[in-house]
């Protein structure tokens, strides 16, 4: 009886807030998120209970749609509860037994998450089917929040793994089989493509965000020839990205790219990649992306880990490839050791002229791209090591003129210590990454070459 009791109250509670909120969609964004938050925890906590024969509290989604057929301010409303639902279902309440949240969160996950990321994809196509008015903040507000309901829907906890979010080059989304017809619609990647070249940067990030998670969605997902339309789609979207490259002046936009590039290659086969057929001017185009990235070593420094990460992971791949295509690795890979070499040492000048902080004061960012340019200066190995020879030659020539000169100017001797230092730490990476089952005698000369420096 007192559960019933409980139920009819609480049922009660959520409606008188569902309709106070509908009567004022004008109050304050803060108040109106606080009340969404509690509609929110009433649903998850009432989830399984039963009214006349009805899970109740499982009608969110029915509720809402009348708010999405109402003026755009009660349009946004309707998707911020849906948002907030799905975070709260993925949200872990430690203060309740994590079996009875798994259980909740599966039970949305089967039966309402699918239909409110149709329903927000839906209405994507419909704010893209009809003209932007971007200067309407009431529209721009209106696609963030769909935006970020997808990304919800998205980053959902699919299979109770709680992935750590610091390994975010390691994740996989797990989307249940039953979203597959969603995945294997080109409208669907389209979409999102479309939606980052027609919004402004804040948007358009969310948009690349969303893209990211489409990225990674697991590979069993898909039968062999559907997972190569599907990279084919994405491969297709990179393309288009970097040939109208305006966006990614923007940092955000920027930065979600680089992720987008980085979970491309965590997910996908060097030997997949290369069978698609945009695939040679692709790699060029983010060849040519990477280097002017490195050049600009101080736009954006946090990205750079990501493009290492992809260009690490596409060489280490080079010995598995049984494709007879060719992967032109051989080609780019010296281009980006060597933008990575030379952009490092311009760039203690502008360091020490201009009183920056200096990149090499951060060894654990130092060291851990530094790993990556490893395997990737392994690659053609010859030109890495010609090059660190000349230029290691060349500025210890020209620190010994200083060392000797009469008028040795402070600034020019902490310039050319700097540039030393990033040689000393270039020339013990690449030889701390000989590999004994892949060394040759003319590698091991030049490693020796490099060591007497």
């Amino acid at each position: 009886m007192s559960q019933q009791v409980s139920t009819f109250i609480r049922t009660r509670n959520r409606n008188y807030i569902l309709n106070y909120v509908a009567s004022q969609p004008k109050l304050a964004p803060f108040v109106i998120q606080a009340l969404i938050q509690v509609i929110a925890k009433i649903t998850k906590s009432g989830w399984f209970e039963v009214q006349k024969d009805r899970f109740v509290f499982r009608e969110i989604i029915a509720d809402v749609k009348t708010f999405l057929q109402g003026a755009m301010e009660h349009c946004i409303i309707g998707v911020i509860i849906l948002s907030e639902l799905t975070q709260e279902m993925n949200l872990v309440d430690y203060s309740r037994p994590s079996a009875k949240h798994r259980k909740i969160a599966t039970s949305f996950r089967d039966t309402s998450l699918k239909d409110i990321l149709v329903l927000a994809c839906s209405l994507l196509k419909e704010i893209l089917a009809k003209p932007l008015n971007l200067q309407d903040q009431d529209q721009q507000n209106l696609v963030m929040q769909v935006l970020k309901l997808v990304l919800n829907c998205l980053n959902f906890d699919f299979i109770g793994s709680s992935a750590d979010e610091s390994a975010d080059d390691l994740c996989t989304v797990q989307i249940p089989t039953t979203w597959r017809a969603i995945f294997l619609e080109p409208e669907t990647l389209d979409l999102f493509f479309n939606l980052y070249h027609s919004l402004p940067p804040l948007l358009s990030q969310l948009a690349l965000s969303c893209l990211v998670q489409f990225a990674s969605t697991r590979r069993s997902l898909f039968s062999s020839p559907e997972r190569a339309k599907y990279l084919g789609n994405l491969i297709k979207g990179v393309k288009r990205i970097l040939e109208n490259p305006q966006g990614l002046s923007d940092p955000g936009n920027y930065h979600e790219f680089c992720r987008f590039l980085a979970r491309l290659k965590t997910n996908y086969q060097l030997g997949e990649l290369v069978m698609v057929k945009e695939y040679p001017e692709v790699i060029r185009l983010i060849a040519n992306f990477t280097i002017t990235s490195l050049q600009h070593w101080e736009f954006a420094p946090n990205s750079v880990h990501y493009l290492l990460t992809l260009w690490q992971r596409m060489v280490a791949s080079v010995p598995f490839v049984k494709s007879t295509e060719p992967h032109l690795l051989d080609t780019y890979a010296p281009e980006i050791t060597k933008a990575f070499i030379t952009s490092r040492l311009e760039s203690v000048a502008v360091v020490v002229r201009d009183n920056l902080d200096d990149p090499l004061d951060d060894t654990t960012t130092v060291f851990q791209q530094l790993e990556q340019l490893c395997t990737v200066s392994r690659c053609e190995y010859e030109k890495t090591c010609t090059l660190l020879v000349q230029l290691f030659d060349q500025n210890a020539q020209n620190y010994q003129k200083l060392l000797h000169s009469a008028s040795r100017v402070t600034v020019d001797m902490a310039i050319q210590e700097g540039r030393l230092a990033w040689l000393v730490y270039l020339v013990g990476t690449v030889v701390g990454g000989r590999l004994t089952y892949t060394s040759t005698d003319e590698h091991d000369a030049m490693d020796g070459e490099l060591s007497c420096r």
